[in-house]
């Protein structure tokens, strides 16, 4: 299957879609890479799934990637004694290290790293910002807090201390055996939730050492404040707007996804918007106009991929949602100012022959007459690199390697195949139109541009760019 739009999806796999024949028809319907969401489901849940994907992935003839999303350093309140309490405007509440149930007076958070970053004045967000505290006093183990809004809390709701970096690894323990877990599956991406600084991901980086790529969620204001050394550690990057939207003010979320999307363009690093992207279509079979306009913006600002988070996992219209998204980003895509909107964000070039030879590429792929470009990538980077350009142009990224197929899924504008390291420039040329053709990308008599790298497999050698017809195949 070859799709007809450069932007891709990703859909996050539950109880309404982890059924094989489900994965599959998700996967016909359009969705690239499928993300296994830790915070939920059982190891043996995401083991039945994984096996479900690799076998729609051959049924479908398309590499299919997997993301395994890790559950990140989950701040949460202790428990109340009758399991929730009423809460009026001024009522104090004090937060501590007791780990006794709560009331409407007192009740615990077992947390010290929170307090230790607490001072008068300071702002917490429990239960997704539905009930706003704020700071009156604070210790090393407690904290005197005043309501300042909402109007009941009930047991284990989350915390969130916006403004505030909060002195803790982003893996768990828990995450720590979910990693060790997903990476004895062979996922393709690893995704850090709750990612504050840089070494968050340099620590992740380490502990999969290749085995996987890495991907950083921004969800946090500390992580936009170190955005440019993340995304150095960093694979991809994912905006994740729920949590993202906890923390920040709602006018700040749109800004901060402009940013992450343009930084992360600029690097040549995919980007993912994530969150209530079709949220109504979880019991709705259409979605909102507004939710249709929120795909369509993130299309026209060149956003690798989108991804469906609960409109999958638990939504009612799963294969729906995925078949509106693919049907908006082909709309978007059609539009004779959407080349104009998104090359608005063009990225830069480094000072490597690698970005000049492919600058050249795009270059040469506008010729009306260039049907395609065919990529030979070994690892992905010259295919990344080429990605980056946003050529119009279909660009078949060919490689021997499954993993990299799978990671390149992910990736705007790309189609991965399989095929065999070329050893002659004969076989380059053959194997790029035949591959071009099969993936119905060039007829007989139409260009196919190619960009490859001598010595043929090395890593990195991207230093070829050759034309060839598609007739040029031999029989």
């Amino acid at each position: 299957m070859t799709r007809a739009r450069r932007a891709r999806i990703v859909a996050t796999i539950g109880p309404a879609s982890r059924e094989p024949g489900q994965i599959k028809a998700l996967a016909k319907a359009g969705v690239d890479v499928f993300r296994l969401n830790f915070s939920h489901g059982s190891h043996d849940d995401h083991a039945a799934a994984f096996k479900a994907i690799r076998g729609a992935e051959l049924a479908i003839r398309r590499p299919l990637g997997i993301l395994a999303d890790l559950q990140g350093p989950k701040l949460r309140l202790g428990r109340f004694a009758d399991g929730s309490i009423s809460l009026q405007p001024d009522q104090p509440l004090r937060l501590d290290l007791d780990t006794t149930a709560g009331d409407d007076r007192r009740v615990g958070m077992p947390h010290p790293e929170i307090f230790r970053a607490l001072q008068p004045g300071s702002l917490l967000l429990l239960d997704d910002g539905k009930v706003r505290l704020r700071v009156e006093k604070a210790g090393d183990d407690f904290c005197e807090t005043v309501v300042e809004a909402g109007d009941r809390l009930s047991d284990r709701k989350g915390v969130a201390v916006p403004g505030g970096t909060i002195p803790i690894s982003a893996l768990t323990d828990k995450d720590l055996e979910d990693l060790a877990f997903a990476l004895r599956l062979g996922v393709d991406w690893v995704a850090l939730s709750f990612v504050q600084r840089a070494s968050d991901m340099a620590e992740l980086k380490k502990l999969v050492a290749g085995r996987a790529a890495c991907l950083a969620k921004i969800e946090k204001p500390a992580a936009l404040e170190h955005l440019d050394s993340i995304l150095d550690y960093s694979d991809g990057v994912m905006v994740a707007r729920g949590d993202l939207g906890v923390e920040c003010l709602p006018e700040e979320v749109p800004v901060a996804q402009k940013t992450i999307v343009r930084a992360a363009r600029n690097r040549g690093v995919p980007v993912i918007v994530a969150t209530q992207m079709l949220e109504s279509m979880t019991a709705s079979p259409a979605p909102t106009r507004a939710e249709a306009s929120d795909v369509a913006n993130a299309v026209y600002e060149g956003a690798d991929a989108l991804m469906l988070s609960a409109e999958t996992a638990a939504g009612k219209y799963p294969i729906e949602a995925v078949q509106v998204m693919d049907r908006i980003m082909e709309r978007v895509e059609s539009d004779p100012r959407w080349p104009g909107l998104m090359d608005a964000e063009h990225a830069g070039m480094d000072d490597v022959d690698a970005d000049a030879l492919v600058a050249a590429a795009r270059k040469a792929a506008e010729a009306a007459s260039t049907a395609c470009v065919v990529v030979f990538t070994t690892t992905g980077g010259t295919a990344r690199r080429m990605a980056r350009e946003r050529p119009l142009q279909p660009v078949v990224a060919l490689t021997p390697s499954p993993d990299t197929a799978r990671r390149l899924a992910l990736v705007w504008g790309l189609e991965p195949r399989l095929g065999q390291q070329p050893a002659t420039l004969e076989d380059v040329t053959e194997d790029a139109v035949r591959h071009a053709v099969d993936a119905g990308l060039a007829s007989p008599g139409q260009r196919v541009l190619i960009l490859a790298g001598t010595p043929f497999g090395a890593p990195g050698a991207a230093n070829l760019l050759r034309l060839a017809h598609a007739p040029s195949i031999r029989n």
